[in-house]
């Protein structure tokens, strides 16, 4: 009996990492135009669940469908690979997914020719338009010679089109990027924090490729956005591309045939390249936090103190960590700035990185007011830190000031110079006295 205990006990054991790693787990809602499309995008599906994610499929249409519950999400993250349903089924529409981008959700969105109105009312949204339906990215130079359908349709995309950020893009030295899908245009003043991660080239255009050329394209060369994306104001990030083929077993697995380098086969990028969105997109690069902040007296032991004396030495530390590889980590950067901002900031100076400890040392100002420590890092790729910590900085009280100032010698000289000759110039007033007239007859008597 007690060996039989023994081993349940070894078994519940054995099963709480097992629990634990289900729980911690991100939940991710896969909307597909249906079930048995779940299959031509295995490779992805399964680069996503070795990371940890749990993944929940469902019909793009299906009238159960929802991602968010009692007011709060039922999901971490979103993936939406149902280019041509028109509408989402349930309780899901865009305003449901603006709700779950507010509440620090995450969403990737594959397009394709023949595009929904949902898709395309989402990406409005965020800054991005799509092309009209029917109409596909083209390029008669830049495209692959074994994939292509003689529409030069399946386009070959290299490194020089990509965004200079390697946490979108995975790395440097990505391979060619095979694209087969719509085209988008960004709009800069409907939402200055989208990013346009792979643009077209010169030779790109967007157009119907069954139909003569008798009008200008929508989007031409650069203008035409590939995959876009966006980060919020609260960190949440939002990827659109227009090719949901970019996520497909064959063109994960395909070599490419750029015709315009001859057509020899070369390995293809694109596995890397939809890793490093996935892994952006869904929180696992880029991600900052502010550990620890201190600041004090030089030579203080006493720590983040309310107020300071002007001209005080002080030093500033602030720790921050970046999320990689499924850890905290110190984070490397050298270009981490601190602000000691009034109205407008009196010292901007680089803080040091000591292994992810930022640290500081400055004089406050001669100028007394309410303060703030403001470090606002915000670059490409990563998300937004911004500490504020704020401290009164007060006048000298009577007995702190020096009781001789260098600068007023002068004047010191000045006022003891008039004292001294103000006590010469008395005692000779007081004190001198002119010859009388007698002693003065007598003295010319004499004489």
């Amino acid at each position: 009996m007690k060996s039989l205990h023994v081993c349940c006990l070894m078994r519940v054991l054995i099963l709480i990492p097992a629990l634990l790693s289900v729980v911690a787990a991100d939940r991710i809602l896969v909307l597909l135009e249906s079930l048995s499309a779940r299959e031509k995008y295995s490779l992805f599906f399964m680069s996503l669940e070795e990371r940890g994610h749990q993944l929940f499929y469902a019909a793009a249409d299906d009238p159960t469908v929802s991602i968010l519950q009692y007011g709060m999400k039922a999901y971490d993250h979103l993936i939406i690979f149902s280019p041509s349903v028109e509408e989402f089924g349930g309780s899901l529409n865009v305003n449901a997914i603006n709700k779950f981008l507010d509440d620090d959700g995450n969403i990737l969105v594959a397009g394709g020719p023949h595009l929904g109105q949902g898709i395309r009312k989402l990406a409005l949204e965020n800054g991005f338009e799509f092309d009209d339906t029917k109409t596909m990215v083209i390029d008669h130079v830049n495209y692959d010679t074994h994939l292509d359908d003689g529409y030069h349709t399946t386009i070959v995309a290299t490194k020089e089109q990509l965004i200079d950020a390697q946490l979108l893009t995975g790395g440097s030295e990505l391979k060619p990027i095979l694209y087969k899908g719509i085209g988008m245009v960004s709009h800069s003043k409907s939402n200055k924090l989208r990013l346009e991660v792979l643009r077209g080239t010169y030779t790109t255009y967007s157009f119907d490729p069954k139909s003569p050329v008798d009008e200008y394209p929508a989007a031409i060369g650069q203008q035409v956005v590939l995959v876009g994306a966006v980060q919020a104001r609260n960190n949440a990030r939002v990827v659109f591309t227009g090719s949901v083929d970019m996520f497909s077993d064959e063109y994960l697995s395909a070599d490419v045939h750029h015709f315009a380098k001859g057509a020899t086969a070369s390995r293809c990028g694109n596995l890397e390249l939809v890793v490093a969105l996935s892994r952006w997109a869904f929180g696992e690069s880029g991600i900052l936090r502010v550990a620890k902040v201190e600041h004090r007296l030089v030579g203080s032991k006493k720590k983040n103190p309310r107020e300071y004396t002007i001209m005080d030495e002080v030093v500033y530390e602030i720790e921050i960590d970046e999320y990689l590889d499924g850890e905290w980590q110190p984070f490397g950067a050298k270009d981490v700035q601190l602000e000691f901002v009034r109205i407008d900031p009196f010292i901007r100076t680089t803080l040091k990185n000591e292994n992810g400890r930022f640290t500081a040392r400055f004089k406050i100002p001669d100028v007394y007011g309410v303060y703030k420590f403001l470090v606002d890092y915000n670059r490409l790729g990563y998300t937004h830190l911004r500490d504020v910590k704020q401290v009164s900085v007060l006048p000298l009280k009577h007995t702190q000031y020096e009781r001789f100032i260098r600068s007023a010698y002068p004047y010191y000289a000045s006022s003891l110079s008039m004292m001294v000759g103000v006590v010469l110039f008395s005692f000779v007033f007081l004190y001198y006295k002119e010859p009388t007239k007698v002693a003065t007859t007598a003295a010319k008597k004499t004489n």
